[in-house]
């Protein structure tokens, strides 16, 4: 009951932050010179049916407020309208998600796996040449902006022919076996996961490495040394517990800031994810697409957010009375 409590809690309290997130997004989209609708208008196989249909939805006809209103309505019930291209909204967000959280996941699991021991493992072996090598490789990891990094992979996949350039899966995908249809789906997330796992290994591994110097210089963990505890145990079972915390917290923006992050990674990929989806959208100016993504994004978030918590509590039991 305590944990479901927490959960409920933690819940209700993303509830404004959705209300201010969608509210401005809205309330940006609308106040532009653009007309939401320009594109459905120019394409030919939309028909008049369709266009009356998403007017009526929209309210385009009554003052912002009631827009917004009946926005906010249409979403609560599952109805987000058509795309530009006279696609429902909500088929192509169906599409979209599942590519985007294989992606971030594995991105994620990469990235912890890889950056918590490396950051450990600097801390122990402070100012040694490994510790100076890893600070040289993660400054140039987190100077590299991604979008120049993926041309680069872009261009190695090209010449190399090692790595299908573009979309999930290959044209004969139904076709293959089941273990055929794994080695397919890494083949084509290598590139695009590469990149990122890169970008972000850098900061998690400077992270873990700045908390751990901190609390392997604090008192608690003197007095442990000087109780003659072997450093083993003083390092994995005192000071990585208290140094992973602040960790946690960052996972939830992390699983986010993904999303923002792959947008320009899954453009150049031509990764069918949902951040490569907002680009396009916002390049169309496709007020339903834009602010269907980006709702899914704030709710990425608030997951990301709520799994940290989560995690925080059962690593933490004192965040339990909080």
């Amino acid at each position: 009951m305590e944990f479901l409590r927490f959960v409920a809690k933690r819940l209700i309290q993303t509830i404004p932050l959705i209300i201010i997130v969608s509210l401005l997004s809205f309330f940006i989209i609308r106040l532009s010179p653009i007309d939401p609708l320009a594109e459905l208008r120019l394409n030919p196989s939309i028909s008049q049916e369709t266009l009356d249909k998403e007017i009526k939805r929209l309210n385009l006809d009554k003052p912002i407020g009631i827009q917004y209103l009946s926005w906010a309505k249409s979403f609560l019930k599952g109805d987000l309208g058509y795309t530009s291209s006279g696609e429902k909204v909500s088929t192509k967000l169906k599409e979209r998600i599942p590519n985007t959280l294989l992606l971030t996941l594995i991105v994620i699991i990469m990235t912890w796996s890889v950056g918590v021991p490396l950051g450990i493992l600097a801390s122990i072996k402070k100012e040694t040449f490994f510790d100076r090598t890893l600070t040289i490789l993660s400054s140039i990891g987190m100077a590299i902006p991604s979008f120049f990094f993926a041309i680069l992979m872009l261009i190695f996949a090209v010449k190399t022919g090692l790595f299908p350039v573009g979309g999930l899966t290959s044209y004969n995908f139904n076709e293959m076996n089941f273990f055929e249809k794994i080695f397919d789906l890494i083949r084509h997330v290598a590139l695009p996961a590469i990149v990122l796992f890169t970008i972000s290994l850098s900061g998690l591994q400077r992270q873990m490495r700045a908390n751990m110097l901190e609390i392997l210089d604090s008192d608690y963990i003197k007095f442990a040394r000087a109780k003659g505890l072997s450093e083993n145990k003083v390092i994995f079972k005192h000071a990585l517990r208290n140094a992973i915390n602040p960790m946690i917290t960052l996972l939830g923006f992390e699983f986010a800031g993904l999303l923002s992050g792959a947008a320009l990674t899954e453009y150049v990929f031509q990764y069918p994810g949902l951040g490569r989806l907002i680009l396009e959208a916002v390049m169309k100016s496709d007020i339903n697409l834009v602010m269907a993504s980006l709702m899914m994004g704030t709710m990425m978030l608030i997951v990301g957010n709520l799994i940290a918590d989560i995690l925080l509590m059962l690593t933490d039991p004192r965040l339990k009375r909080g």
